[in-house]
């Protein structure tokens, strides 16, 4: 690990202007991703603003019957907050799925939303890795590449994005709101992570002199009908070769509405709204999630050993429509 400097930032308007005074530095509240990476030389910052004392650890009612998620609430504090656990329970179902205990109780949900994929190749920095050193090529797409994107992938980079928490909250729909010299803005969920395209390196819209203030949740947060069902190859600490976040809302047997997003499987949380739309006003039968699962992954592209990821999630997408229309195989 190299050398670094650390400061405590006093308020909001104080860690941006530090941060945009100095490119090297870094924010870093519970560190529970970045300090692995410095400790691997894949971040090598000169300075750590540390935002862990800022007051955006708050949990609290937001404008139109949604609620609000401090950036620097807790992962365990949202999964066992009353209002997450009555209201979204999908999203407290996600949270604790990932990690371990020891580290939701210090992992933020800011953090979460920016924190870098664990593909091998990225952390080994004795290989070409175009997220790491743009330019060098991607030793995934030849190498061993099991844990790797099958969505949305280029030729620059099959990295996938590690959250639980991130894929439902692409299913509901968030909002996260920055802030920066320029002032606050907000950026829809499906906008703020990007695909690799020849910048795999940019993994998502925040500029660099920005912070993460919260997020949005809309009031609509499908508390009856709903399943987060993770694959992993053990059964606690371990990240998703799929994950499915799947959302309904239900008229008897009809589905009124559908919301799917997968995990493990892309550069970030993958949804498509034309494949959801096949199951509006239809029956909530196995046919017809086969078909919302097939039109999922229509453009899906296995690289070799990750090639078994496109029936895997095909099959775990109808399993956790199934659990969320009837609580089918719920644990």
């Amino acid at each position: 690990m190299n050398r670094f400097t650390h400061t405590w930032a006093g308020d909001v308007a104080s860690a941006i202007s530090e941060i945009a005074g100095d490119g090297t530095a870094k924010f870093i509240a519970g560190g529970t991703n970045l300090i692995d990476l410095m400790k691997e030389n894949v971040e090598r910052p000169n300075r750590l603003i540390d935002i862990s004392r800022l007051a955006l650890n708050r949990i609290d009612s937001a404008a139109g019957g949604g609620l609000r998620l401090g950036a620097l609430a807790r992962n365990s504090d949202v999964a066992y907050h009353e209002a997450v656990e009555q209201r979204y329970p999908l999203l407290s179902k996600a949270i604790l799925a990932g990690a371990s205990p020891q580290l939701r109780n210090m992992a933020t949900v800011g953090g979460n939303l920016m924190q870098r994929t664990r593909c091998c190749y990225f952390y080994d920095t004795a290989t070409p890795c175009n997220k790491r050193k743009p330019g060098t090529g991607c030793s995934a797409i030849t190498g061993f590449n099991r844990a790797h994107a099958i969505l949305g992938t280029s030729e620059h980079c099959i990295a996938t994005h590690p959250s639980d928490m991130c894929v439902v909250l692409a299913a509901l729909e968030a909002v996260v709101r920055v802030t920066g010299p320029s002032g606050d803005r907000s950026i829809n969920f499906a906008d703020f992570h990007r695909l690799p395209g020849d910048t795999p390196n940019i993994d998502t819209k925040l500029r660099a002199e920005e912070i993460i203030t919260g997020i949005d949740l809309p009031a609509k947060g499908f508390p009856k009908h709903y399943s987060y069902l993770k694959v992993r190859d053990r059964a606690s600490y371990a990240f998703a070769l799929v994950s499915v976040a799947a959302a309904l809302e239900m008229d008897g047997h009809t589905i009124t509405e559908a919301r799917l997003a997968l995990g493990g499987v892309a550069h970030k949380p993958w949804r498509d709204p034309q494949a959801e739309s096949l199951l509006h006003g239809q029956s909530a039968s196995r046919d017809n999630f086969v078909r919302a699962a097939e039109a999922l992954l229509q453009d899906a592209k296995g690289y070799g050993h990750n090639s078994f990821k496109v029936e895997l999630a095909k099959l775990t997408i109808v399993r956790a429509l199934s659990q969320a229309a009837f609580g089918e195989g719920e644990s």
